[in-house]
């Protein structure tokens, strides 16, 4: 089977971000299907263009995973407009180099951007090919209760993609539970989940990442870490406020791992805190998220106090998990669930910086507390979140849709 892959925000596996396609094709090109993923080549989590990167090159098991770069409007972080400017170029230049990818069985869309989901349906229907549509983020949604999209006529005309784009699917797939009430209200026929979740193999429970804590000058400090996007919803300034009430904690430091958008605002929020126990360190490959995470003690995982956050199922949570390090959590809902069946970590509130200082100072405090739960998460994710069980689940998925 041929699937072809519409993805704006693809991430390969030596690049900085989440990685679930990548990995999830090279599983398929395993079973002997061929992948075509056509993205960008704008970072989706730093705005920047790779302009070293190849256009269009072979990987994967067989070299049958093809991922191909097109043009894209290269502003994505300036602001909201030059964002959906980026979102329309690409839709426009993955279209033109999708009509040339022959033999295709099943046209893969994925969302958010939303609009690579109209190119998607547009060459599912040309190419007579079955049509998936992921939904990753509830898309628009999101946007609107956190209040970057307040356009009226934008906001319609949203809402109406994404209800057609529900009903035109051979199949909606979401990758939190949290989102199944949502789409079907919205006109999705059929839906399946395949949850996120993460490669355990790619994690050592036993590591203690002297190298990394050498590097940046955590040598014998207590690391209560973050990796991931610094963007508006991923509230850091919460982080930062949680920093500030452990300033008499000189044993204990926040690190920042990651970009995006709201990196230069924070690091300058933490300079005019007088942060001296907060650690901004650039974003690394996924390749090198072990490394990274093996130097924590405990790992942060927040949003924005956002209703509709409480249907997500982060990506990073998954890698704290698979890394043996307790959570402290602080989004409710679904994934909230998730670490307390597993006795992984810790909820705090979101939005409160007191009680997420006052979690890292518990874990702090209670270290052999804060390894088993390690542990326990590490256990329950090999269970429930393996990415291997959750790439064959997809595969079984994608060959039945294309034998009916």
């Amino acid at each position: 089977m041929h699937i072809l892959l519409i993805h704006q925000a693809f991430v390969e596996i030596d690049e900085a971000g989440g990685t679930r396609h990548h990995e999830l094709a090279c599983y398929l090109a395993e079973r002997g299907h061929r992948v075509t993923i056509i993205a960008s080549p704008v970072s989706y989590l730093t705005g920047k263009a790779d302009n070293t990167a190849s256009r269009r090159k072979q990987s994967g098991p067989g070299g049958r995973v093809t991922i191909w770069r097109t043009y894209t409007y290269k502003a994505l972080h300036r602001s909201f407009i030059h964002r959906v400017f980026s979102f329309i170029s690409f839709m426009a230049s993955s279209f033109l180099a999708g009509l040339s990818v022959s033999e295709v069985d099943l046209v893969w869309g994925t969302s958010p951007p939303i609009f690579q989901g109209l190119t998607a349906w547009a060459l599912a229907r040309l190419k007579r090919a079955t049509f998936l549509f992921e939904v990753r983020d509830l898309w628009p949604a999101f946007a609107i209760e956190v209040g970057v999209l307040r356009n009226p006529l934008l906001i319609r005309l949203s809402n109406w993609l994404e209800r057609f784009l529900y009903r035109h699917a051979d199949r909606v797939m979401v990758n939190s539970p949290g989102f199944i009430q949502h789409v079907q209200d919205r006109g999705a026929r059929q839906v399946e989940l395949i949850p996120n979740g993460t490669d355990p193999r790619m994690f050592d429970p036993s590591a203690d990442g002297v190298l990394f804590r050498q590097q940046y000058g955590l040598a014998g400090k207590y690391v209560a870490l973050y990796a991931g996007a610094h963007g508006m919803s991923n509230d850091l300034g919460v982080a930062l406020q949680a920093a500030q009430l452990l300033a008499d904690r000189p044993e204990i430091a926040v690190v920042l791992v990651g970009d995006g958008k709201e990196k230069p605002a924070l690091q300058s929020q933490a300079t005019a805190l007088g942060l001296t126990n907060v650690h901004f360190i650039p974003p690394v490959a996924k390749s090198q998220m072990g490394e990274v995470l093996a130097a924590a003690d405990a790992c942060i995982a927040i949003l924005k106090p956002v209703p509709m956050y409480a249907t997500v199922y982060p990506n990073k949570v998954f890698d704290y998990l698979a890394a043996a390090r307790p959570v402290i959590l602080a989004i409710d809902g679904v994934i909230r669930e998730v670490v307390e069946k597993a006795n992984a970590g810790v909820f705090v509130p979101p939005g409160d910086p007191q009680a997420l200082a006052e979690a890292i100072s518990y874990l702090a405090a209670q270290r052999g507390r804060g390894r088993e739960m390690g542990l326990n998460g590490r256990h329950y994710l090999e269970q429930h979140f393996d990415r291997a069980s959750l790439a064959e689940k997809l595969a079984l998925l994608l060959e039945r849709m294309n034998e009916n």
